[in-house]
C-alpha cells in the first residue's frame, strides 16, 4: 500500500515535464517542508495557547510575538538580499534552513514541558529559517520550469502539495501530542534531517545564477512628458545607483493589495483564535468553532491553488483586484453581521484570496521584470508578504476581544487598500504584453 501510494505520488509531482526539469524534487521537499513546520505549529500551539486559560493564553501568545516576530521583523529585510549574494548556493541555503530547524526542533523537545522564556529564542530560530526557506523556494520555482507549464501553474503544484501535507501533518502531529508534548517536535527533527538530505539531491540548475542582478521594489516615476506608467528608457544623466531597476507599476499594484491580503491572514488567525476561545459563536464549542475556521480557510487555500491551475496570465491586475475586493466584502460583511456563517466566509474568503492573489502576483513578475532581476524580485516580494503578516498579526493580538470592532477595524484597512489599489487599476490599465521596466 505505501509503496503504491508512493508511485501515485511521484507519477503526480513529475506530471507535464516536472519529472524532468527537477521541479518534482523541489514539489516534494516543500511537502516535507510544510509538514515539519506544522509539527511544530502543533507543538507550540498545544503549549502558549491550548494548555492555559484565555487570559494567561494571549499574554503567552503576546509575549512569543514580541521575542520572535519584533526581531524577525527586523531580521526579514536582510533575508533577502543576504541570499542575493549566495546565488551559487541556494541548495546549501535550502539544507541549512532544514538542518537549523532539525537542531532547534529538538532543543524545544528538550524544554517545552514548562513553557519558559528558553523555548522563545528557539521558536525565533525556527521562524527566521522557515522565512529563509521560503524566500530561496520562490526564486529557485523559475530555475526548474518545465516547458509545459507556466510559472503560475509551477507554484500552484507546489503550494498545493504544502497543503496537503500540512493536513496530513495536523493529524499526525495530534497524535504524537498525545504521547506527550515534546514528540511532535521530535517527529519534526526527524522530518528536517531527510529534508536536508533532500535539498542537496535538487537539479545543479538551482545554483544557477547566469545572467541574474538585484532588483529594486518600486514603481515607475511619473514622467511629464509621457505620464506614469512610461516604459521609456531614460536617456539622461545617469544617477548615482546605476544598476536600479523598477518592476513596473502592475508589479506595485499587486504587491500592495497582497501586502494587505497577507495583512489580514495575519490579523485573523491571531483575532480569531483568541476571540472565538473566549466567545465561540453559534453554540459550538471553542475547539470546534476553531476547528471549523481552520477547515474553511484551508480549504479556501486549497482552492485558491487549484483555481490557479487554470488561471490564465492575461489580466493578473484584475484577479488580484477581484480577490481584494471579494477580502474586503467578506470582512465587512463579518463585522455587519457577526456570526458563524460570516466568520467561516471570512475565513475561507481570506485563504482563498491570499492563496490565488500570490498566483497573480507572480504571473506579473514573470511577465513584467526581466528575467535578469526576476529572481531577486522574487525574493523581496516573499518578504514583504511574511513582514505583512507580521503586522497583521500584532495588530490582531492587541486589539480587544470584540467580534463586530475587531472584524471592522480589519474590514476598514483592507477597504482603504482596495480603493488605493482600484485607482492605480485605473492608471495602469490591463496589459496583454510584458511591460519593458524603466531602467535608470
Amino acid at each position: 500500500m505505501v509503496h503504491g501510494t508512493g508511485r501515485r505520488i511521484r507519477r503526480a509531482t513529475a506530471a507535464e515535464g516536472a519529472g524532468e526539469s527537477g521541479l518534482a524534487k523541489l514539489i516534494e521537499l516543500h511537502a516535507l517542508n510544510s509538514f515539519g513546520d506544522m509539527l511544530i505549529t502543533v507543538a507550540l500551539a498545544s503549549t502558549i495557547f491550548f494548555s492555559v486559560p484565555t487570559g494567561e493564553a494571549r499574554g503567552r501568545v503576546a509575549l512569543y510575538l514580541l521575542i520572535t516576530m519584533a526581531p524577525f521583523a527586523l531580521l526579514a529585510p536582510v533575508i533577502g538580499p543576504l541570499l542575493d549574494r549566495l546565488p551559487h548556493g541556494r541548495r546549501a541555503a535550502m539544507a541549512m534552513a532544514m538542518l537549523a530547524r532539525a537542531v532547534l526542533a529538538w532543543t524545544m523537545a528538550g524544554v517545552i514541558v514548562g513553557g519558559g522564556i528558553a523555548l522563545y529564542p528557539a521558536a525565533l530560530g525556527v521562524l527566521v529559517a522557515s522565512k529563509a526557506y521560503g524566500v530561496v523556494r520562490s526564486v529557485v520555482v523559475p530555475r526548474l520550469l518545465p516547458n509545459r507549464l507556466s510559472l503560475v501553474k509551477a507554484n500552484s503544484r507546489v503550494t498545493l502539495a504544502g497543503l496537503l501535507a500540512t493536513g496530513v501533518a495536523a493529524g499526525v502531529g495530534g497524535l504524537l501530542h498525545l504521547i506527550g508534548p515534546g514528540w511532535p517536535l521530535r517527529g519534526a527533527f526527524l522530518v528536517f534531517v531527510v529534508g536536508t538530505l533532500m535539498a542537496f539531491h535538487l537539479p545543479p540548475a538551482v545554483d544557477s545564477a547566469k545572467g541574474e542582478q538585484r532588483a529594486v521594489l518600486h514603481g515607475e516615476v511619473h514622467d511629464e512628458a509621457h505620464g506614469e506608467g512610461s516604459h521609456l528608457i531614460h536617456h539622461g544623466p545617469p544617477p548615482v545607483k546605476a544598476s536600479l531597476r523598477t518592476v513596473g507599476p502592475s508589479v506595485i499594484l499587486a504587491l500592495r493589495a497582497m501586502s494587505a491580503m497577507r495583512w489580514l491572514v495575519g490579523f485573523l488567525v491571531m483575532f480569531l483564535a483568541f476571540l472565538l476561545r473566549e466567545e465561540p459563536v453559534g453554540g459550538l464549542r471553542p475547539t470546534a468553532a476553531l476547528g471549523l475556521v481552520a477547515l474553511a480557510a484551508g480549504t479556501g487555500n486549497a482552492l485558491g491553488s487549484a483555481l490557479g491551475s487554470w488561471l490564465r496570465t492575461r489580466g493578473p491586475e484584475a484577479t488580484v483586484t477581484a480577490m481584494l475586493l471579494m477580502a474586503a466584502c467578506a470582512t465587512a460583511a463579518a463585522a455587519l453581521w457577526y456570526g458563524v456563517v460570516t466568520v467561516v466566509l471570512v475565513a475561507g474568503a481570506a485563504g482563498m484570496a491570499a492563496s490565488l492573489g500570490k498566483l497573480a502576483l507572480d504571473a506579473l513578475i514573470q511577465r513584467d521584470v526581466p528575467e535578469t532581476v526576476r529572481t531577486s524580485a522574487f525574493a523581496r516580494s516573499e518578504t514583504l508578504m511574511q513582514l505583512s503578516w507580521v503586522a497583521g498579526g500584532a495588530v490582531g493580538i492587541l486589539l480587544p476581544l470584540n467580534g463586530k470592532v475587531g472584524l471592522s477595524i480589519a474590514a476598514g484597512v483592507v477597504g482603504l487598500v482596495l480603493l488605493w489599489t482600484l485607482r492605480s487599476l485605473f492608471r495602469v490599465g490591463l496589459r496583454r504584453h510584458p511591460a519593458a521596466p524603466r531602467v535608470a
